[in-house]
Parts: C-alpha cells; structure tokens; sequence
C-alpha cells in the first residue's frame, strides 16, 4: 500500500452478541437457584388445584344463594298479585250484589209509592210529577225508537319502530272523549230524550273523559266501539244530527284516521237508568 496506512473502521460488536456469547444461560436459571437457596418453593399443581377448586365453590355459593333469593322474591312478588287479584274479584263481585239489591230496594219503593199515590186525584199528579221529573234525571230506565251512532277505534297497526318502515306525512289516531261529547251534545241539541253510551246512561252531572288509554263515562270504563244510543223520533233526529258540527267533525276523523263511524236508526232501544246521586242542596227556582 502507498501513502498513509489506512485506518480500517470495523462494526462494533452490539452488547446482545456480547452477551449472548459470554452468558450462555438465561437469567431466569440463576434466580431460580436463588430462590431455592433462600427457601422460597413453587406451588404445587396439588395446592393450586385446591386453591381453584375451592374459588369455585365460593363462585357457586355466591350464585346459589343469589338464585334463591331472586326465586323467593318471585314467589313473594307472585304470591302477593294473586292476593291483589283475588281482592279485587271479591271487591267486583261484592259491589255487584249491592248494585242488584240497590235495584230490587228502588223496585219496590216505586211499587210501594205507586200503589199510595194512585188512589186519588191529588195523589195521582203528584205521582205524574215524580214520572216528569225522574225522566228529566234519568233515573228510570226507557225505551223507544230512536237513533244509534257508532264510533269505533282504527285497527291497530304494526310496530313501525324502523324509520325506513315508517310512511311519511302518516297519521294515527282513535276516538276522543271530545268526540263522544261532540256526539252527545248534538243528539241532545237536536231533540233527543235519553242518552246513552254504552250501557252507561247520560244524565245530569255525568262527565265523558278520557284517562290514559281509557274512555270513561260517568266513571264507568266503556270499550271500543263507542255505541251511542238516543232515543226520540229516529228521522228526526237522524236529520238535525247529519247537519251538525259533530257530523262533520266526525266524518273528517274518518277520512284522516281511519276511525270508524255510522249512524243508523233503530225501531226499539232500551236505555238502563242513571245512578243515583245524593242530593245535598236544593233550590227552588220558580212556580212549578
């Protein structure tokens, strides 16, 4: 070679060479020498095996006596329903034998006052004023021609939970208490001379109103369809109702919601009586 020795760059040994070549065992022999040499001993599979046997049992302690206790609450929960239940059927059925022997009782005061009142003149118009006056109450059950209207919910429709199921600009609704009202009060405004939805006469006091998902009347639930008895002369009345506004507001939630609606006429209805209300205070208001 000529001029000045080169100086040759070599590659520096990496210290993981190193080690692998002057430590040819791994670290973790040397402490397990030293572990033994300081009496420390590894577990035996015998003694972990115990020890996992005996976290499972605690495990299914844990559970058994959770699932005993949800069971015994359910019972509790099951047995006290049954209890509600069975108080609520004897409650029905206890109020029903009042209400017959409430109707039985009336049947024979009227008797009773009939047969007192009809054995002279004088006695006879009073007995005609008491008619007058239960009728204008509603408390005497009657019967006659007259008018039915017929107001039904719209069949339910299925779960449209999914917005891609959903139809835009759909509406849904069914009958409201305002609608009953509406119905009520044009079939009075138009001659009517008892009234009834349902089985539940309309008299004096009583309210149409609507509470959650039911439809009360008189607080007396009444399920769909809504049958609404008049009683008076049936193409009479069947001309003034079809002109009223309840009409049209009815014959519109037909046609946007699909509620149903009829009005027929009918040769012979018979109307229960209304409930009677104690009277705490009277006021006479002019000459009979």
């Amino acid at each position: 070679m000529t001029g000045t020795q080169r100086q040759v760059r070599r590659n520096p040994v990496p210290s993981l060479l190193k080690s692998l070549m002057s430590d040819h065992l791994d670290p973790g022999y040397a402490g397990a020498a030293a572990d033994r040499e300081l009496g420390h001993t590894k577990p035996t599979r015998i003694g972990a095996s115990a020890w996992i046997a005996l976290g499972a049992v605690l495990v299914g302690l844990v559970f058994g006596i959770a699932y005993a206790q949800a069971s015994s609450s359910a019972s509790d929960t099951d047995a006290t329903r049954a209890d509600i239940l069975t108080e609520v059927r004897a409650s029905e059925e206890h109020g029903r034998s009042l209400a017959a022997s409430r109707d039985n009782l009336s049947a024979r005061v009227d008797d009773l006052r009939a047969s007192v009142l009809a054995g002279d003149a004088e006695g006879a118009e009073v007995l005609d004023q008491l008619h007058t006056l239960e009728a204008a109450a509603a408390t005497e059950p009657v019967h006659g021609p007259g008018l039915v209207v017929t107001l039904t919910d719209p069949p339910a429709r299925p779960d449209l939970s999914g917005s891609s199921q959903r139809t835009p600009g759909s509406l849904q609704a069914g009958v409201l208490d305002r609608d009953l009202q509406s119905v009520v009060n044009a079939l009075w405004s138009r001659g009517a001379e008892a009234v009834a939805v349902g089985d539940v006469r309309v008299g004096p006091a009583v309210t149409i109103r609507q509470a959650g998902g039911a439809m009360l009347v008189d607080n007396q639930p009444v399920a769909s369809p809504y049958r609404v008895s008049a009683i008076g002369p049936p193409q009479k009345l069947q001309t003034g109702f079809v002109v009223s506004d309840a009409y049209l507001r009815m014959s519109t939630v037909q046609q946007l919601y699909g509620v149903g609606f009829t009005v027929a006429e009918s040769d012979d209805l018979r109307l229960p009586a209304a409930a009677g209300r104690e009277t705490r205070f009277a006021q006479e208001t002019g000459a009979p």
